[in-house]
């Protein structure tokens, strides 16, 4: 993995959140027992505390499923010189999945997204420290997930990286009709469809078959004549 994305709380339709101190003590521990590690850290939160105590022990990005929308938490990220990924939310966790609707998802992501990325510039937060994710699975039904990744590089603002994250989803079990421990092989499919639309970040939980994938489809890229 050239990323690592560490969450405390659970982001799944239906979770419960997680309390303050529940989070701060479930995190805290992991990051302080890979202060050595090689590889930058990702925190996925959307707590303004958790984002100061995360930075102050080193992480090297925040992932808000909020992008930033809680009081407070574009602050705690401008105040510092991290990574943000800023990731599109109908609704919240607990109630995301009960009636998403939209007249066009592409549009209404790419739109949301842009005016996060003003937002965070207002903020002092630049351009070269964001990354855009559509948020699969986030207030979104098969339907609407399936548009986004048929028209991921279209949910790109002005050039920015955008991180694509479908591993072992629900979209992939409605697909394939598999529980959530038999869907690595749709997993990998996702991720290379991800990457031939651009995106440029692949959140995934089976690394070593994800980039075995990326490899080859590389290697047949770059034999291709030009």
């Amino acid at each position: 993995a050239d990323l690592i994305d560490l969450g405390a709380e659970s982001s799944r339709p239906g979770a419960i959140p997680a309390t303050l101190d529940e989070e701060i003590a479930r995190l805290l521990p992991v990051l302080e027992a890979l202060a050595d590690c090689p590889v930058p850290i990702s925190v996925d939160t959307y707590k303004p505390e958790v984002m100061r105590a995360a930075l102050a022990q080193g992480a090297a990005m925040i992932n808000d499923i909020f992008a930033l929308r809680r009081p407070g938490a574009l602050e705690a990220v401008a105040a510092s010189d991290c990574a943000v990924c800023l990731m599109h939310m109908q609704g919240e966790p607990l109630t995301m999945q009960q009636h998403p609707e939209y007249a066009d998802v592409v549009g209404e992501v790419r739109d949301f997204l842009a005016g996060r990325v003003a937002a965070a510039g207002a903020a002092g937060i630049a351009r070269d420290r964001l990354v855009l994710d559509p948020g699969f699975g986030f207030g979104k039904t098969l339907d609407h997930n399936l548009a986004l990744l048929a028209r991921l590089d279209e949910t790109a603002c002005a050039g920015l990286p955008v991180l694509a994250g479908m591993s072992r989803k629900s979209m992939l079990g409605a697909i394939t009709g598999r529980p959530v421990g038999e869907r690595l092989g749709a997993s990998v499919a996702a991720a290379l469809l991800a990457a031939a639309r651009g995106a440029r970040i692949l959140r995934v939980h089976d690394v070593a078959e994800t980039r075995d994938a990326l490899s080859v489809w590389q290697a047949v890229a770059a034999a291709r004549p030009a």
